[in-house]
Order: C-alpha cells, then structure tokens, then sequence
C-alpha cells in the first residue's frame, strides 16, 4: 500500500505541474487531501486561505480518479457562475473536461446530461440553488448522485447559518450526500471558517478528515484609517488611489455607496467601475474582465464581489465601512495580494456602519408567529407562488424567499412547478439555535469595532477571531510598522468631495403594477394601475442610504427621529430639488400650481412646515392634505407592497373641499411627504387625488428608504 500511495503521489505531482507548470509542487496538505479523497475515498474537509489552492486539490484528484477507472464525474457545487466560468477555463488546462448546468444555458442541460452518461464529462459544476429546481432535483440529481465520482462542496462555510455567509439551498446537499454510493470521496473547502463553523459543516459532512492551515497572508499589509466623515473618506481616496499597488477593489456597505463612489471617483478622473447586485449580469462581467485586465484602476463593488472573483495580482482592497464580521472581512480581504510581493489593505469605517448592520440583521429568519402563518396558507391542494404568498403574510419578498428556502430544507414545505406546497410534515421552530446564531452575530460585530481600534497587531487580531491557532505579530500592519498612509486630505478634494455629497436630489418612478393577488384578500386591484390614475415621476432630497444626505435625513425620519419642523438646511436642500426639478435635464413637464400634503400621523409638525416652506417659496396655495381614517393607515412600513396595499386600500379619503379645488387647478398638485419607503403611499395618495380630478400629481418627499 506505501508502493501504491507513492505512485499516486507521483502521479498527483505530474497533474500538477500540467495544471500550474512546470515548477508546481504540492503542499503537504494538498496531497494528505488527495491521498485521503482518491486512496481511502474518505470525507475531507479543507480551511485553507484564499490562494493556497483548493481548486488543484480537487482538479488533481479528479484527473486520478478518471484513470483509476471512476467513470463517474466530479461534481462541484459552486456559488458564482464567475467562479465556475474560472473553474471551467481552469480545468481545461490540465486536460479536463468541464461543463456546468445553470440558468443561463438551459438549452444545453440535455446535450450535457447525455454526455455525463456516455462518460465524456469529467467535471460538473452546479449553483447550489440548482439543487432545488424541480425540475433538477427530480429529473437530473438521483442519477447524478448515484453516478458521482467525486462531490466537492466550494465555500462550503455557507452551510453553516453560524457562517457570515448562509445559503440555505446549500442544506439541499444533505439530501446529496445521502443518495451518494457507500466511499464516495468528498471534498469541502472553504477559506473563511471560524471553529463553529469548522465543526458545524464537518457534523453535516460526517466522518471528515479535518485539514486546517494558517490564515497568515505575508503579502497583505492591514490598516486603519479613523475619518471623520463621508466626504473625508471620498477625498482621501480621490488624494491617494493612485499611490495604491495596481488595480483593486474599493468595498462598499450598500448599493447607493457604491454608486455614488464610482461616480465621485470618475468626476476626479480615475477609471473606475462599479459592481453590485442590481448592475446587469453581461455588465457585471465585463467589469470583472476590465479588473482582470488592468484596464481600470478599481471596481467599487458591494458584497456582490463575493466568492470566486479571482485575480492573483489584486494589489490592494479598501472598504469604506466595515463589514459586520471579522470572518466576511477576512474573506474580502483575502482576495488581494495572491500573487504579488505586497499588497495594501486598508479600512476606513464610518459611523454609519452600526446602522447598516442593524438594517441587514433585520433580514433574518422571522418570528415563529409568521413562519406558521406562511405554513398555514400553503396547506392547500394547489402551490402557490411567492407573488400570492405576498398578499397573506407581513413580509418581503427577499425575506419570505430566504424563509421558504429554510423551511424546504427542514422538510416542512416543498418546492414544485408552480410555486409551493406544505408537505404536513412536523417542523419545531428552534428559537433557542437562532436566538444564539444571533447573539454570535452581536458578538462578530463588536469584534469589527475592536479591529478598528486595537492597539495590538491587525493580523494577530483577525486570525485569533477566526480560531487560528498559530496566530502571531505579523510586522507589516500599521500597528506592527509605521503605517504607510495618514489620514491627510487635501483641501480641493475635501471641497469636492463636499460639493458632491451635498448635491440633492433622486428620482422617484411611478408605481405602474399593482402588485400580484390582492384580489385574494378582497382588494380589487390588479395588473396596471390606469394611466389616469398615476403619479408623474417625483423627487426626494436623498436615500437614507447616500453617503452625503442619508445621515442628515436619518436624523429626521429615522424610527426615533423626533418630530419637529424642518431645518433650514434641509429646506434649503429641497429648494435646490425644485430648481434642478423646473430647469434640469429632465424637467417636470409642468409647473406645479399647488401644494398637497400627505397627513402624517408621526410626524406631522415635520410635514406640514415642509409643505409651508415649498408653498412660501413658490408662491403656491396649499390647499389641505389627505391624511389616512382608520387603523390602516401609515404608521410605519409593511412587509411587503401587496401587504402594504392592502392595509392602505380605500383608507385615504379626499374631502369634498379639497377635491373641489383640485378639480378647479390648471396644473399639477405637488404632494409632499417626509418619507418613501414602499412607495405606496404616495402611490395611492395621487390616485385619489387623480380620481377627485387633480389634472396630474408631482410627488416630493425628504427621503427614499433604501
């Protein structure tokens, strides 16, 4: 058997060098991995850092498995089509054959399953959300699972809901491992892996061999710079991007800071792109191959630049705000410096980032009582889809997704043609497991703000939080050396940076769909809302998620914002709205010739003076306001637009007065308001007054959630 394990190592060696050249030899980890996986055809789970190489463990193993006769394929469960477009390319080099199934190539899911029977497929990549398609999980992943010669679950730190990273579509691959044939080697590899969530994924996986290396990154240089502001942090980029190492990433907390950074950095001259979930996938990709190819300086990118992005000379990554856990910091961070001497990596948090988190958190799994009202409604004899569960419980829709999933996995819901289906099966709603996944995120948090301050080594610090035994002083750190960089600004980029945070002004679109099933629940609404009923598109002064307006508007309508008239300076901001609104490149198309106001119950000190304000300005009546009868009324957001509706429907009244002088107007009504958040108010605000014969309604408001 030592004969036989060091061929195979020979062999192993041999793969290698046609995977990475000639000079590639592997780690000791990497061959006790391929030893255990193609030898003893064990369970392997690999903790490795981003770059020690994960993908030529199982690339190896695979091409060794093919010639020790497994005709079936390496199965990969991957969770980016960017990482499986690299896998792909990355296989082809060693002479193995890769495919992947995925929602962007349904047309070749035949061609490809054929050639995955008759042999000729040595790797298959799949999303982890594929092992839940009905038409997958039924039709393709028995035979699959029954045929697979090898199972490699990447990032396999999402199975854990103690991981910063929790997919539930990936608890799918406990169905997965079960079908599997008895020794089937299995493969989990991930880079950012406390000890829970080692221990948490090696109990999913079974009987696993463990191999668990050190987090140190010589190349990467950590450090923190305290700014006091969001305009410092854009200027301070502005002043030093181009003193950075190559091309990187600069990570943002929130879609709109991401934007407004991209754009800022392009007004200062620097090539930069931004990335983030609602960017179009082809432009996503052609960002990440511009990035590859050193034609831009940056991406400015969400977390939506997650998992599998792979660049080896990635020269530097600074995050404006700091992610919620040392694990998800690690991970981001991890990206830069795999092939290059050194490697800068800097934080600048924000005060706002306790904020954003809080948001995020808010996202979670939800109270029990919704959870059986969700299991409640899908007892029936036909599925229904999220769109008609919408209407029948106080969600959103991401949320409710998030939910379904989970509950598919505990066995008490199931996923078919058509949406959903309760299954009848027992389900304990575990309060106690997510009232301690929460407590660890408190903890994962304040462990962020610790970082930020520490006197010690950043380094030490990060690889003590992730459970990194070996943990010493790196050197490099700005607490270990003099820190490369000082927090100086110039003048003229603070000036500009100033100047462009303090630009009011976003768009609102119209509503022009009522959202999906309210005739369920009795509301007789559906499909477009008419023409003649709708808003023109409107304005707000900023989203509470901006870097220049969201804190300043935070303070006025956030959740214990009080109420009080509105400041000269926000006044002064919405004058500036108007002016851009009258002569800017997309003008209203009328002037407005009156002011209505939305009746707020929290605060309407707030909004009547700020109606005051824009009808003293403009030398416009105002002419009353629709304020909500009943219970149903806005005090305070709904889960979801079809709920939203449901509890505004027929609660705003016009009175006869006022729809009297609406009628009478030979011009838009501009509809004020502090706060967007669904939209729906405003929405069904200038229906009625359309309805009572307003000729068109010009929406305005403070702020847009979001």
């Amino acid at each position: 058997m030592s004969h036989d394990r060091a061929a195979v190592r020979e062999r192993a060696e041999a793969v290698l060098r046609r995977l990475a050249g000639d000079h590639a030899r592997l780690r000791e980890d990497q061959w006790r991995a391929i030893e255990a996986l193609v030898v003893d055809r064990r369970r392997v789970l690999c903790v490795q850092r981003t770059g020690w190489g994960k993908s030529a463990v199982y690339f190896v193993a695979t091409a060794l498995l093919r010639e020790h006769g497994e005709h079936g394929p390496t199965v990969i469960v991957s969770p980016l089509l960017a990482l499986m477009r690299n896998q792909v390319e990355a296989a082809a080099r060693a002479g193995i054959r890769a495919r992947t199934i995925n929602s962007a190539n349904l047309d070749e899911w035949d061609e490809i399953t054929a050639e995955i029977q008759t042999g000729a497929v040595d790797v298959l990549l799949i999303s982890p959300e594929r092992l839940n398609n009905p038409d997958f999980r039924d039709g393709v992943l028995p035979k699959l699972a029954a045929t697979t010669g090898l199972l490699v679950v990447d990032e396999a730190h999402c199975v854990s809901d103690w991981g910063h990273d929790f997919r539930p579509d990936y608890r799918r691959l406990r169905t997965f491992l079960a079908e599997l044939p008895e020794r089937t080697p299995v493969l989990a590899t991930t880079a950012t892996a406390n000890a829970r969530v080692t221990q948490d994924v090696a109990e999913q996986l079974g009987d696993a061999l463990v191999l668990r290396g050190t987090l140190d990154r010589e190349s990467l240089r950590l450090g923190v710079l305290d700014l006091p502001s969001p305009a410092h942090r854009l200027a301070w980029l502005a002043d030093h991007l181009d003193q950075l190492p190559g091309s990187g990433i600069v990570y943002t907390l929130t879609v709109a800071a991401a934007g407004e950074t991209a754009e800022f950095l392009r007004s200062r001259g620097y090539p930069v792109a931004s990335y983030t979930g609602q960017v179009e996938d082809a432009d996503r990709r052609a960002a990440e191959q511009d990035l590859l190819d050193n034609k831009i300086k940056a991406l400015v990118a969400t977390s939506a630049l997650g998992m599998g992005f792979d660049k080896p000379d990635l020269g530097f990554v600074v995050h404006l705000g700091a992610p919620p856990s040392p694990i998800a910091y690690y991970q981001q961070v991890g990206r830069a410096g795999r092939a290059v001497e050194h490697a800068e990596v800097l934080l600048l948090p924000g005060a706002e980032d306790a904020a954003i988190w809080r948001y995020f958190a808010s996202l979670a799994f939800p109270p029990e009582q919704q959870v059986r009202a969700v299991l409640a409604a899908l007892h029936t004899d036909r599925p229904l889809s999220t769109q008609a569960l919408e209407p029948l419980v106080d969600l959103r829709r991401a949320r409710l997704e998030l939910m379904l999933k989970v509950l598919d996995v505990d066995g008490a819901v199931r996923r078919v043609r058509g949406g959903w289906l309760a299954t009848g099966e027992p389900w304990v709603y575990d309060e106690a497991r997510l009232r301690r996944v929460a407590e660890a995120r408190t903890v994962e948090q304040q462990a962020m703000r610790e970082y930020a301050t520490t006197s010690d080594c950043r380094m030490r610090y990060l690889r003590e939080r992730l459970d990194d035994t070996g943990a010493t002083d790196c050197g490099r750190c700005d607490r270990c050396a003099d820190p490369l960089f000082s927090g100086d600004v110039s003048t003229a980029a603070l000036a500009a940076a100033q100047t462009f945070l303090g630009r009011p002004g976003v768009e609102i679109a119209p509503k022009k769909l009522w959202p999906t099933g309210l005739d369920a629940v009795g509301v007789p609404l559906k499909g477009r809302i008419a023409p003649a009923e709708q808003a023109l598109p409107g304005r707000a002064v900023g989203r509470l998620s901006d870097l220049g307006w969201g804190g300043r508007l935070r303070d006025l309508v956030g959740p214990e914002a009080p109420d009080a008239p509105v400041p000269d300076d926000v006044a002064g901001a919405v004058v500036e709205v108007l002016k851009a609104w009258a002569h800017g490149d997309d003008p209203w198309p009328r002037r407005p010739v009156a002011v209505v106001a939305v009746g707020s119950r929290r605060r309407p000190r707030l909004v009547g003076s700020l109606a005051e304000r824009i009808a003293a300005v403009g030398r416009l009546p105002i002419l009353g306001e629709v304020t909500p009868t009943g219970l149903g009324g806005p005090g305070g957001p709904r889960g979801n637009s079809a709920q939203r509706v449901r509890a505004l429907h027929d609660t705003f009244t016009v009175s006869a007065d006022l729809a009297d002088a609406v009628a009478a107007l030979d011009g838009p009504v501009l509809l004020v308001d502090d706060l967007i958040d669904s939209g729906w108010t405003m929405t069904l605000v200038a229906r009625a007054l359309r309805r009572a014969g307003a000729p068109d309604v010009l929406p305005l408001a403070l702020a847009v959630a979001g």
